[in-house]
């Protein structure tokens, strides 16, 4: 493997770089899944019920369609994972106020908890890689991932399309 503290190649595109970060993605992942893995497995759980959680606990009050559309599944896949974590008293719905129709979901107290402790291992994990990075390859970091995203999510961390990662927080 090539050294990573070598500086920019300018030959970035060529075929043994680009594997290496493929390489890299996937170590990373696994490291960064790895904590939340052991926590989830405690409870019987998965990935699929790690996301819902996260995003359910990111945004109090979404509707069973937005979250839909944030982790491209199907509703089939999500009923089941949902009505588990409703079940077991991780999140509760409420009927919509303007449309009856409409599932608000929202972390309970015990789902909360469980969200916390999962995002904390991996909010450590990343300030410590960013603070051994510095600020200008948080930057570069960030502008690939935005640009490894599929343009329909993009929008949610910009408000708008574009090639670089508007300045500030994710």
């Amino acid at each position: 493997m090539a050294d990573l503290k070598a500086g920019p190649n300018p030959l970035f595109l060529r075929e043994e770089e680009l594997r290496q970060a493929i390489e890299l993605l996937y170590f990373a992942y696994r490291g960064f899944t790895a904590e939340p893995d052991q926590i989830l497995a405690d409870y019987g759980f998965g990935r699929a019920h790690h996301r819902v959680i996260y995003f359910v606990g990111r945004h109090p009050g979404i509707t069973v369609s937005e979250l839909l559309r944030i982790l491209g599944i199907t509703k089939q896949s999500l009923s089941r994972v949902l009505g588990q974590l409703v079940r077991d008293g991780f999140i509760q719905q409420s009927t919509g106020t303007r449309d009856r129709r409409q599932r608000l979901l929202e972390l309970t107290e015990k789902g909360r908890k469980l969200e916390s402790a999962l995002t904390e291992t991996q909010r450590v994990r990343l300030a410590h890689a960013f603070r051994e990075s510095g600020a200008e390859a948080v930057e570069g970091f960030r502008t690939v991932l935005y640009n490894l995203t599929d343009e329909a999510y993009r929008t949610r961390f910009t408000g708008r399309t574009s090639r670089r990662v508007a300045a500030g927080p994710l």
